[in-house]
């Protein structure tokens, strides 16, 4: 699977369509969750690809949120960025803002993991640490079911995506908190080196 993107040019890409240190911080989270999932899920051969679609999901939504993935693609093929790519991103979507359907087991993990990784985030900043290492699932479960918290956060998104990925809620859960830990420190190191606070 190739992106026909490199990640330097992915990120600047990225860059050039959002300002806002929440987003950036959000797309390189979910890039090295997605490469994270790629390893775990028996893909590490295509982990580039997964990463830079993780990347590059939500490229659109800064500028144009009421055209969330229905603008991407008209700038990824600017770009150059490969069909299967452009596909991927805009599955995220799905029943959304576009009819397009996550098929292969990446966009089932991208569609999922989108939503959570914000939710998952969002209780992070109240913690003492300010960080997913110390996380647990039951804690995440709580603010999960306080409709109110991280209220942008689809829970019914997030729980179409575990159906799709074969998974039980729970241990997604704790897929994705072990997949935030293992980029954390990178995440803060890339958003630091682009001069932009979180």
């Amino acid at each position: 699977m190739d992106a026909n993107i490199t990640r330097e040019n992915a990120l600047n890409l990225l860059l050039k369509y959002n300002k806002e240190a929440f987003h950036v911080q959000h797309a390189l989270t979910v890039e090295g969750v997605m490469r994270w999932f790629a390893k775990e899920r028996g893909f590490a051969e295509d982990e580039e690809f997964w990463g830079i679609v993780g990347l590059l999901h939500d490229i659109d939504f800064e500028e144009y949120p009421e055209e969330h993935c229905i603008k991407a693609p008209e700038l990824l093929k600017e770009a150059g960025v490969s069909e299967k790519a452009i596909h991927a991103i805009c599955s995220h979507g799905y029943e959304l803002t576009v009819d397009i359907k996550p098929e292969h087991e990446m966009e089932k993990t991208l569609y999922a993991v989108d939503e959570l990784t914000g939710l998952i985030w969002a209780a992070a900043l109240l913690r003492p640490s300010k960080s997913v290492q110390d996380m647990e699932v039951k804690s995440v479960k709580k603010k999960y079911k306080s409709a109110n918290f991280a209220a942008g956060c689809s829970r019914e998104v997030i729980e179409r995506g575990a159906d799709m990925m074969g998974t039980e809620l729970s241990e997604l859960i704790q897929q994705t908190i072990l997949a935030m830990r293992s980029c954390e420190q990178q995440v803060a190191d890339e958003m630091n080196a682009l001069g932009l606070e979180k």
